[in-house]
Parts: structure tokens; sequence; C-alpha cells
């Protein structure tokens, strides 16, 4: 039998290390591991003092660190150290050479201290923990470190300076992993690579292979194949974290496979997403599977291909604003009051409803009720149920909105405005008219949850085989008011038998995720998120702290920010601040900047993973990604949520729902690390409340 050989990061870093002319050695043994990975005599021993099942194979001076499961072999690490043997003649594990232990941690970083009046870099007590192994150039050659940043690396001298330099992660990373003994236990939850030969490890250690396909756990790889011979479309369901954008990539290269065997021999794919930063990363992620075929495939917003779409038709109205519709829905709805029928009885409960709702309610309920679910007469919208809303609204409080729908309309055609709303009823009725409609052969729907009605059953009709549209989704992050359960779409698109539920998250810990949807429990939208969840790391409780002023914010996040980075050997760049706006969060940039930590603000289209220093974004821009390390801070200036004036109760339940998923979303983008700073003063409703059995509370009152 011969054994499926993958591979963690670290193993790849520690390989580049080795001298080239052992190299063929370690491929024989590695081979010899693929044949049969189980102990034998001294050659293939159980290293204990792991939790995990962890072995090592002598290769002449260096050993191989290695696990393997059913059918496969992880290489875990390769290096030079030598065996330790306990009392008892058991092979055990070797300590860490860098005593952790001895520096500042979260827990005492976040204990309740003294609020500083001056803003002032913090002085810290440096720590001396000397690196086990000189930093040298050989060393920065062998591990193939861009020159650029030979200067900085050869002066680091401490964990300290190794932790705080100015490098990007795969950098820090590399050199870790080198010069210091990792912990198995953390590297066997790495992302697994696949080997598909032995020999491609001689070439990556040569250069000529960059880089190894990301391999799907049992569950995401399900999920890659499954129902793609069906006759309709497929959603794919899951919580944050269990993979649904992975899957989503996958997915996209078996598409072009699956058509190419069907004779269609230059597939176009369209992978789509809501925001702007998820089709970047989308872009990046998949040009990496991808490669010459990523040609293949056109990543786009749904907006954007709609609005591109009619444009090659008509000519498309200017797009208005949020000043622009605030002020001609205020015009439509004075109008509107004033052209009311009916009986006096009647008159008097359409005018109370049309002033008790707030304009953004009524405008929601125009944009993602009306408009979003296509809804043409009167009689439709009387009848439509409305999934999502709180606010209950009987037939003659309806003909009331509608009424003020086409009033509102008739303010924008005068005015030349158009809204995202109404384009894309134009583009789902422009496709349905013209006689050749231009289509793609398979449709990828990334984070569909966030997108109306109206704009899925145009991606839809955009795909040529309706067995090559797949979606992902999870209506619990949905943070954008769509406003339809998932049954409305299982109705509509008619998913029967073809939906998958992810459980397994991938991304945050058991600690992290489980606050979190502790915190959101009042904002659950789908049952099937209720089911149980399963986790593949653990980690410190996620904090929150309350602070009083924005000179004890800034000081905590910056302490907060150097302590989690040293204390999960990564750099600031692993960092993300979250904010509730742009303002806040480009003035916490600079504010951390004045204080000597490098940060930039990103908007959702200047958005760059890569970038050095912390990334300060906005809780919104934030959804689809992930940071080891994630601070939610910035409600120290205004209120949050900024309640509208003159809400009903029910429309505030319901905007105070749609806001704490947005939150939720933002507390899931953690991977390790999570702190919540709230105003020790007139927090607001979602930033009270937090459970003390979950989250780490320090001095907060419970």
């Amino acid at each position: 039998m011969s054994f499926e050989l993958i591979q963690k990061p670290t193993f790849l870093n520690q390989l580049l290390a080795i001298p080239p002319e052992y190299m063929q050695q370690i491929l024989g043994k590695i081979q010899l591991l693929a044949d049969d990975p189980s102990p034998r005599g001294n050659l293939k021993k159980k290293l204990h003092g792991y939790k995990g099942k962890i072995y090592r194979l002598r290769s002449g001076d260096f050993r191989i660190i290695y696990t393997y499961g059913d059918g496969w072999v992880a290489l875990l690490g390769v290096d030079a150290r030598k065996d330790i043997y306990d009392k008892k003649n058991q092979l055990i594990a070797e300590p860490t050479s860098l005593d952790l232990s001895q520096l500042p941690n979260l827990e005492e970083l976040l204990s309740p201290a003294p609020t500083p009046q001056i803003l002032s870099p913090p002085t810290q007590k440096k720590t001396e923990n000397l690196l086990p192994t000189q930093i040298d150039e050989s060393l920065l050659k062998q591990l193939r470190i861009p020159a650029d940043y030979h200067p900085d690396l050869l002066r680091c001298r401490t964990l300290n300076d190794l932790t705080t330099i100015d490098v990007p992660e795969i950098v820090r990373e590399r050199v870790f992993d080198c010069i210091t003994a990792p912990d198995f236990d953390q590297v066997l939850r790495q992302p697994s690579l696949i080997t598909q030969d032995p020999h491609d490890l001689l070439r990556y250690k040569e250069g000529d292979l960059l880089g190894f396909l990301l391999k799907l756990n049992p569950e995401q790889e399900k999920y890659v194949t499954w129902a793609s011979n069906a006759q309709g479309p497929t959603l794919l369901k899951g919580g944050p974290g269990t993979g649904k954008s992975t899957v989503a990539i996958y997915r996209t290269r078996e598409l072009i496979q699956k058509l190419r065997d069907d004779g269609i021999e230059q597939p176009q794919l369209l992978f789509t997403t809501y925001t702007n930063a998820l089709v970047t990363f989308s872009q990046q992620l998949l040009t990496q599977l991808l490669g010459k075929d990523t040609r293949r495939v056109s990543v786009q917003t749904a907006d954007s291909l709609m609005r591109s779409f009619v444009a090659r038709y008509q000519r498309i109205p200017a797009i208005a604003k949020a000043p622009q519709i605030a002020k001609l829905m205020a015009t439509a709805r004075q109008q509107t009051i004033q052209s009311l029928e009916g009986s006096l009885l009647q008159r008097k409960a359409q005018q109370i409803i049309l002033e008790r709702l707030h304009p953004n309610y009524l405008r929601d309920e125009i944009e993602c009720i009306i408009e979003g679910r296509t809804l043409t007469t009167l009689e439709e919208y009387l009848e439509t149920p409305r999934n999502g809303r709180r606010v209950r609204l009987n037939q003659t409080q309806r003909r009331a909105i509608w009424q003020l729908r086409e009033q509102f309309n008739q303010q924008l055609k005068q005015s030349n405005l158009i809204t995202w709303a109404q384009l894309r009823n134009q583009a789902l009725d422009l496709l349905q008219e013209i006689p050749d409609p231009p289509q793609f052969d398979g449709v990828i729907i990334d984070e569909a949850q966030d997108l109306p009605p109206n704009t899925i059953r145009f991606l839809l009709q955009t795909c040529q085989h309706p067995n090559c549209l797949f979606l992902t989704a999870d209506a619990n992050q949905s943070i954008y008011g769509s406003g339809f359960r998932w049954s409305d779409i299982h109705s509509d698109l008619q998913f029967v038998g073809r939906t998958g539920i992810l459980r397994t998250n991938h991304r945050t810990t058991r600690e992290i995720d489980e606050a979190a949807h502790q915190y959101l429990q009042s904002g659950q939208l789908d049952p099937d998120s209720l089911t149980e969840r399963q986790y593949i790391h653990a980690g410190p409780n996620p904090a929150v702290r309350a602070v009083t002023n924005a000179v004890a914010q800034i000081n905590l996040l910056s302490q907060f920010c150097q302590t989690a980075a040293r204390e999960f050997r990564l750099g600031l760049g692993a960092c993300a601040i979250l904010t509730p706006s742009e303002t806040v969060g480009k003035q916490m940039a600079k504010s951390l900047d004045e204080f000597g930590l490098p940060a930039t603000f990103m908007s959702s289209k200047q958005l760059d993973i890569t970038r050095r220093g912390i990334k300060v974004i906005t809780l919104k821009s934030a959804k689809g990604l992930e940071f080891p390390i994630v601070a939610i801070a910035g409600f120290l200036t205004k209120p949050f949520p900024p309640m509208p004036k003159g809400m009903t109760e029910e429309a505030q339940d319901e905007y105070l729902m749609q806001e704490r998923r947005s939150l939720f979303v933002g507390m899931t983008r953690a991977m390790r690390a999570l702190l919540v700073i709230v105003p020790a003063k007139k927090p607001g409703p979602l930033l009270q409340d937090f459970d003390p059995t979950l989250w780490n509370l320090g001095g907060l009152p419970q």
C-alpha cells in the first residue's frame, strides 16, 4: 500500500535549510514513509510529550518528524536535532528553545490597570530572550529570503527583535521555524499541502516549484464534487471559518474540468461575491490554484456585472447616492401623505405608518422587499411574506408604502437618477428580453446571503448549465439587510436535495467562536446554524475592556497588538483593528502611527492584506477576511449603533439585529486572539451583556 504524502508549511520552511548534499538521502527516507510509516525499531519511533501521535524517522544526522493516519502521511518537520530520551528510555519532545513563559502574556496584559491620561509609548521591561541560533547571511540565502530584508534580520538578537522587525509574515515564520524548535502539536493544526511526488520537494528546495496545493479535509473535499452531476444548482452553507470560500475556489477548478470533459474546450466561468475586498482576495487565490486557467474565470461583484451588462444596451442614469435618496424620499413621503385615498380612517392609518416608520426603514422596505424580490404589482406585494422584517404591516399600511414607492420612483425619474435596486431589476428584465443573452458556462456565487433575490435570479439566468451554478452562504453573516430566509431561496431556486452544510470551524478557536455565537443569539436567522459546531483550534477566551478616553484606547490597542503578536510568534502585520466607520478608522490608524506602531487604514477597494503593519478597516469591509489577531474598537466618539431618530420599537429591534450580526462577523474574523474595546460610560445596547463564562471581562461589571 502506498500512503498519500502531505506536508505542513513548517516542514517546507525547514527543508530549505537542509544542505543540498543530504537531499537525496532525505527524499529516499520520505519514500520509505510513503511505503510504510508505522514505527519500527530505532529507525521510526514515537515522540513522547505531545498530545498528538507524532513520530520521528532518522536520516543520518537529520530527523524527519511526521504523523500518519488512514492512507496518508503528514510531514511536520526536518532538522538536525539530536534525540533526547527520558529515564524510561522513551524518545521525548525537545522543549522549545525560547522560554515564552517568561514573557508578558495576554492574560496579564488584559488584567485591570489604571487608565493613562497622557498619550505616550508604554515603557515595557525588555525581556532578553536571546535567539537560540544566530541568524547569518548563509542561512538567509538558504531560506530564499529576499536580500532587502537581510540587514534587519541580521541585527536580530532576541525574540523581541524578531517579532517586532518590519518584514512580511512569511519571512518571519520561515526564520522562526529554522532557528527554534517548533511545537509540533501546533504544527499539526497548520494547513495541509499535497505532495504529488516526493521529487517535487527537491524542485521546491531548488526554486523550480513555487508552492503546493492546499489539501481540503474530507468534509470540505466532499462538496468540491458533490451534486455536480445533478440537474440543478447547489447551495453550500456553513458558519464563519468552515471553509465555504475555499470549497468555492476548488469547485471552480472542478467545474472547468467537468465542462472540458463534456466537450467545452474553452469554458468561461463567473466567480462573484459581494464586496470589492472579497473580489480582490478571491482573484489572488484563484490565480494560485488555476495558473493559466485563471483566464477562464471572470471575478467581479454582481453589481459590477449587472451595471456593465445594462450599459451595453442602454444609457444608465447616475446612481443615486445616500444623501440624494434621503432628500427624494422625504419629498415623496410628503407628497404621498397629501395624495392618500380611501376613507378617513384608512387615510389616517396610512399617514400614521408613513410618519412613524423612519425613512431608512421605508427605503429598506422598498429596496429589499419590493425591488429585491421583483414585485411588480400591488397585489404581489400584498401577498408576499416579509421574512426578516420585524415591523408587521397590514394590507392598508402596505398600500401606503406601495404608493410611496411610486412617488419615490417618480422623483428619481425627474432627477434623472436610479437606485442600485432598480438597476438590478433592469438588468434582470433586459436579460429576459434580449434574444441571445450573454451566458457563462458556470457560475460560482460566494457569500450569497448578502445578495438580494433578484441578483441571484440574474446570476442563475447567466448560467448556461444549471448544474454548474454553485452558491455558498451563511444567513447569520448577512449584514446588508437582504431580509430573506433560506426557505425563500430554496423555493425559488429549487435546491431540494442539493444543500450541504459545513460544520467544522478551521479559522477561529473554539473559545472565540462560542463567545461570538453567544453574543449573536438574538440576531440568529438560520436554524441550521444552531446545530453542533466542531473546532480544530483552542486558545484564550476573547476579552472585553472598557476605556474612558481615546488615550487609554490607543495605549490598550498598542499593548494588545504587540503582546499578542509576540505570544503567537507573529509580526504586527498579523493584527487588524476593526472600526464602525471610515472616519473612525482613519483617525485610529493616524493615532497608532503617531504612537510608534505602523498602521494603515484600508477601504474595501484599497485592501492589501500583504501590506506591512497593522491593518485598520471597517467592520463591514472585513467580511470574508481573517486575521490572527483582531481588536474591535472605535466606539468612543459616537453612540453605536447610530440610532436614527423617529424609529418605531419594532424597527429599532430589526436595525439592532442587523448591527449585532455585523459585530458578530467582525468577531469571527479573529483566528487566535480577540479584544473588544467598549466605552466605560453609556456603551449602548450592543456593547454590553457579554457572558462572563465565555468572555474575559477583567474588571467590567457583570
